[in-house]
């Protein structure tokens, strides 16, 4: 059939239902166009019969393709600019839910596997408490009127949101503060600790806002991590009549999932990982390690199945793009073959120490005893490192499989540089045009400067804006926050925040684009090694500033963009990101401390349990002591990890062969290749619960290829949705559980020990467990 897509009244392009339906019946083979009054290009489309549901929606005919059917198809370009986000309940259920979400994830942070907080679990209780305010709250008096003004709407929730997604990631300052604690014995005061936090989120911020017209405004900026989030709003806040098929499969999906996780998260936990290779074999430490996965670090899961969502969807697949699967799914093969390959031929003495941890181990570890490396034996009372106890302790060594995750990284970050300049750089090009001369010259020209910034006009609108994106140009009805409410003084932001510049362009590019969001810490950890060398700590703090501000600054544009899909005024998208920020540094830091006094022996062995895991803070002190430390002894030319730092060398180059064999051979889609993904992926399994990984490309196959190919239209209406809902009922009955029976308010209770329950005997899918991992420090 042919393709009719349907784009909601007003938007450019449009085509009404009533006119196509006419036009089908005069002629179904007639070809339209259409030109709105903007002078957007003509939409020329094959009409044919439309068949439309009992409550009035279209039929689609074709899968969506590009970014513009996604804006269009998926969500809708409607705006109501009547609609008041600025109220008490904004304000009251933002804080409560920001609150909440930086309890939850710093909690998750010091999990086996690192969970990300969904927005959706905390956009559910928002709608509940939303609604449940504007119902039972009397508007008779002024006090009413105050705290209840008019109905709950999207505005109101999409604030909500944000506020809390500011808050519901744990902070890079909590590593650090969480590494001080455990490994230093170093702990600063409460108000050093939590402003500490405060800063480090803020500093990506505002490079974030300068680049907002290239990273968000425009339609190929999808950020598809939004796309169940904002589908949701659509459904909850729209007519009832058209949505309610939407919000059946979404209360059904959330009702599901809720009761069905408490199996595999408390009565029956080998669900989290089936091995049919574990339990053919079970006395064999070669099986764990290439088929176990249902606990932190035991294995690669090759092969292996989970049935606990909670891990599959970190992050949900139902919306990754399927480009992105593919080149995913490239790189966890070669993850496999690699790990393998490395830790069996034992380069590195890869045998000598665990298959899969995070840990610094000693040059006198053996395959059966391995020796942790006691980072504050080689240093002096300065936290320097001390060149004669370095000599009496000697160099420490990785996992292998951990030098590679590092190895592997580090070949990302630079094939970004250049996938993303080969491929996207028109895309990328006017946010460089800052380093224009003239730019240039005005910098070094002070009497030219406008001191008055706050008489600063709006930057979107004017003559030179030809940026056509349907939600954009419905964000045009609002003021826009000024750039210099978002970012520091010119010195201070050329000094503090130039390598975050570009950084965030080039990664949050690809975040935009792809759904995959980048690790850069190691590049920025290099950087500061060799900046500071002989200085771990010295190394943890500029990571703090360097990395943070790159991931943060991600974090804000994907809000952006998010509050230009939900038609959320500017203003009010940054007002709520900053208040979110606040609230989540108190609160993260309260619990950061609570966890590592109360788990802290758990949190420093090397496997942890199913359910409390150090991997966190102990991948960050392995960082901070081998790059910051020393790193001219291990990474530089001559070092045991010298290839690590070749690496980003040789990441420059591997995008190109696929950019010339596809200017060559276009039709053989070599430009489908995404070689800065795949890079990443090889280092995919070095950490965590390594069975979903396969069930996670499972899913995500039959969402984004079987139902976006062959059901589009079930996919359109209804694959987003289900992906927040089974997001949303997961994370409610997980929080539940974490205080109720797995240790978060006190002593952990345990299900009664039976087949399906062998969490006290042993690895939950019967994989052998290493007797010298499973001591903890196995020294």
């Amino acid at each position: 059939m042919a393709d009719l897509r349907r784009r909601g009244p007003g938007v450019p392009g449009s085509l009404d239902v009533e006119e196509v339906i006419d036009t089908a019946q005069t002629n179904d083979s007639e070809l339209v166009e259409k030109k709105d009054e903007k002078d957007v290009p003509a939409v020329r489309q094959e009409i044919s019969p439309v068949y439309l549901e009992e409550d009035g929606s279209e039929i689609y005919k074709l899968p969506p393709e590009t970014a513009e059917d996604f804006v269009t198809e998926v969500i809708h370009a409607r705006d109501d600019p009547a609609l008041n986000p600025w109220t008490f309940r904004t304000a009251f259920l933002g804080t409560g839910l920001a609150t909440f979400g930086a309890v939850l994830a710093t909690i998750y942070y010091f999990k086996p596997q690192t969970v990300v907080v969904s927005t959706v679990f905390l956009a559910v209780i928002a709608y509940v408490l939303g609604e449940a305010m504007s119902n039972f709250i009397p508007r008779k008096t002024w006090l009413g009127r105050f705290l209840n003004p008019h109905p709950f709407n999207s505005k109101e929730h999409a604030a909500i949101i944000i506020m809390g997604s500011a808050a519901c990631t744990a902070p890079a300052a909590i590593e650090l503060l969480s590494v001080q604690k455990l490994f230093y014995n170093q702990e600063p005061n409460a108000a050093v600790g939590i402003f500490l936090v405060f800063a480090s989120q803020c500093l990506g911020y505002g490079i974030a806002g300068l680049l907002r017209r290239t990273l968000v405004y425009p339609t190929s900026m999808l950020f598809p991590n939004n796309l169940p989030m904002v589908s949701l709003l659509e459904a909850l806040h729209g007519e009832k009549s058209q949505v309610k098929k939407k919000l059946r499969v979404f209360y059904i999906g959330f009702l599901v999932l809720f009761f069905y996780e408490i199996i595999p998260e408390f009565i029956m936990p080998t669900l989290v990982g089936v091995s049919v290779f574990c339990l053919a074999k079970r006395d064999s430490l070669l099986f764990t390690n290439l088929f176990g996965g249902s606990n932190g670090n035991e294995g690669l899961g090759i092969m292996g199945l989970s049935f606990d969502w909670q891990y599959i969807s970190n992050p949900s697949p139902l919306w990754y793009p399927l480009q992105t699967l593919f080149n995913s799914f490239v790189g966890y093969v070669l993850c496999v073959g690699v790990f393998v390959g490395v830790y069996y031929g034992n380069i590195w003495h890869a045998q000598d120490f665990p298959f899969l941890s995070q840990a610094l181990y000693t040059n006198t570890s053996t395959s059966t005893n391995f020796t942790l490396f006691v980072q504050t034996a080689i240093l002096d009372e300065n936290g320097a490192v001390d060149p004669l106890l370095l000599a009496k302790q000697g160099l420490p060594y990785f996992s292998c499989t951990f030098a590679l995750y590092i190895l592997a990284t580090n070949l990302s970050i630079t094939a970004t540089f250049t996938h993303i300049c080969l491929w996207n750089w028109a895309q990328i090009r006017p946010a460089l045009q800052f380093f224009t001369l003239a730019n240039l010259k005005h910098i070094v020209t002070p009497w030219a400067w406008n001191w008055r910034f706050w008489t600063a006009s709006d930057s979107r609108g004017g003559v030179d804006d030809h940026e056509n994106d349907p939600h954009y140009q419905l964000m045009l009805a609002y003021k826009d926050a000024p750039n210099w409410c978002s970012t520091l003084p010119w010195w201070a932001y050329i000094i503090a925040c130039g390598l975050s510049y570009v950084c965030i362009l080039f990664f949050g590019a690809q975040y935009a684009m792809t759904g995959y969001q980048y690790n850069v810490q190691p590049v920025i950890q290099m950087i500061g090694g060799y900046l500071h060398p002989g200085h771990p700590m010295a190394n943890m703090y500029f990571v703090l500033f360097g990395y943070n501000s790159v991931f943060q600054g991600q974090q804000l544009l994907s809000d952006l963009k998010f509050g230009q899909y939900t038609h959320l005024s500017p203003r009010m998208t940054f007002t709520a990101q900053m208040a979110g920020t606040i609230i989540g540094s108190i609160f993260s830091y309260i619990l950061m401390n609570t966890i590592t006094t109360a788990q802290r022996e758990i949190l420093t062995s090397i496997e942890g349990t199913n359910i409390w895991s150090g991997q966190g803070p102990q991948t960050y002190n392995s960082q901070a002591i081998a790059w910051g430390g020393l790193a001219k002894q291990l990474f530089s030319a001559g070092g045991t990890y010298q290839w690590v730092t070749y690496a980003f060398l040789i990441g420059f180059t591997l995008p190109v062969p696929f950019w010339i064999a596809h200017k060559y051979f276009p039709k053989m889609r070599w430009d489908y290749w995404n070689t800065a993904i795949i890079a990443n992926f090889i280092g995919l399994l070095y950490v965590g619960i390594n069975s979903v990984t396969m069930p996670w490309f499972y899913v995500g196959v039959i969402s984004q290829w079987y139902l976006r190919k062959y059901r589009p239209n079930w996919f359109i209406k209804y694959n987003y949705i289900l992906s927040a809902a089974m997001d949303g009922g997961t994370q409610v009955i997980v929080f539940i559980l974490a205080f109720a029976v797995q240790g978060g308010a006190g002593n952990p209770v345990t299900f009664p020990p039976y087949w399906g329950n062998n969490y006290n005997s042993g690895n939950l899918d019967y994989c052998m467990q290493n007797p010298y991992t499973a001591a903890g420090s196995g020294g």
